[in-house]
């Protein structure tokens, strides 16, 4: 009796625990701009300077702007990612003014330094590339050390506003307003204040950005509308809804108890694999829910090879407990290598794919190993509590008839 109460405990505990969190869970998913509606453009960037090169750091700092951009627009949830040497993906959700906010995003970052007055004095391509670098002061604060092209051109400067400040924008967002303290002639200059050293590498960062800004021409566009978007996710989710169902129906006439316990650990599989999405902040799309439902194929895969060896075992003439043993231990090899294969072949796709394909690749790494957890130890624990209880000894209640079974 001890030991079904326990898996009765445990079986309700999880199905309330599933029942509780899943709407909330289900409520905080965000869902890509092929399930709710948007854009993506797919950049190719440039050096504005003919000539120059377009270096991994500059390309980071130009997405790192779109970023920027993009919350400023108020859009929600941005994708922007690079790729390969000179390329940037940008993925935009549930955006109205789709022209407007092209154009706003491909006009390359414009850094400039101005006086109190509001003229600019400087430009971002007046700086040495690269050459903003973070040190700290003597009271160890961190501070940015710069150096321009042209010193005489900075020596103006400064000489115009000693004791002013002279402040660094981004397109029309101030980030610094530094005060000119001396008259610089040798081009080389320090920018001190109170920075984190996070912040000080930030402008540092985008110090070296203006110093090679890029310019971004469209290589390939998707519009997806909100209308198509809201009915691939209502037929996605009715078509995984009803096959999840068929899966389970088929689970519990073909092999009763071991079926009930399977519907129970892909319902408990399914749910840590939400939660593992929401703790990840990831965002859902078609491949992803593919990943999701292949999930979900290869855990009642795992299922099927232990229980059928399980059912082998009881054929033969074992009792139940040793069925359970020996049938795990000989399915478990071969579900791992099948996993493992997967693990691989996902593995791959994430290091040279990109976008979509790299989040169907996580999602399937993902499911895997949720699948082992919840399919293989999770499902071998309740089968054992269900045969030490010693309540459910008829071999039909594991799908096996009393003439299949053969004496030892």
């Amino acid at each position: 009796m001890k030991r079904i109460a326990i898996f009765v405990a445990v079986v309700l505990v999880t199905l309330a625990l599933v029942a509780w969190t899943s709407p909330s869970l289900v409520n905080k998913i965000k869902l890509g701009l092929d399930l709710k509606g948007g854009f993506e453009i797919l950049y190719v960037a440039e050096a504005i300077e003919e000539g120059k090169p377009v270096t991994a750091e500059a390309l980071k700092e130009t997405a790192n702007s779109l970023m920027k951009r993009a919350d400023e627009l108020g859009i929600a949830e941005p994708e922007i990612t690079t790729e390969g040497k000179d390329r940037i993906r940008v993925r935009l959700a549930d955006v109205k003014n789709e022209d407007e906010v092209r154009k706003v995003i491909k006009k390359p970052a414009e850094l400039t330094f101005r006086g109190p007055d509001g003229t600019k004095e400087m430009l971002g391509s007046d700086f040495v590339e690269n050459a903003a670098k973070i040190g700290f002061d003597q009271t160890n604060r961190p501070q940015i050390n710069i150096k321009v092209k042209d010193p005489e051109k900075f020596k103006k400067v400064t000489e115009k506003l000693v004791g002013k400040p002279l402040a660094i924008y981004l397109d029309e967002r101030q980030l610094s307003a530094p005060v000119v303290n001396t008259v610089i002639t040798d081009g080389s200059a320090t920018i001190s204040g109170n920075y984190t050293f996070e912040e000080a590498t930030e402008l540092a960062s985008t110090i070296n950005l203006g110093a090679l800004p890029l310019k971004l021409t469209e290589k390939y566009t998707q519009v997806v509308g909100a209308s198509l978007g809201k009915a691939s996710l209502e037929q996605t989710v009715r078509a995984g809804l009803i096959g999840s169902i068929l899966i389970l129906i088929f689970m519990i006439i073909f092999y009763r108890l071991p079926g009930f316990v399977a519907a129970i650990t892909l319902i408990t599989y399914t749910w840590l694999l939400l939660v593992v999405f929401d703790w990840m902040n990831a965002t859902l799309t078609l491949p992803g829910i593919a990943a999701f439902v292949l999930g979900i194929g290869m855990a009642v895969d795992a299922n099927i090879i232990t229980y059928e060896r399980i059912k082998e075992e009881i054929r033969s003439g074992k009792s139940l407990l040793s069925s359970l043993k020996s049938g795990s231990k000989h399915s478990f090899r071969t579900i791992m290598d099948a996993n493992i294969t997967n693990i691989i072949s996902a593995g791959v796709l994430y290091y040279v794919g990109n976008g979509a394909i790299r989040g169907f690749a996580l999602t399937t790494i993902m499911s895997i190993v949720l699948s082992v957890l919840t399919n293989i130890f999770f499902s071998r624990m309740l089968l054992y509590l269900i045969i030490k209880s010693n309540k459910f000894k008829k071999p039909s209640y594991y799908g096996v008839k009393e003439a299949e079974i053969r004496g030892l």
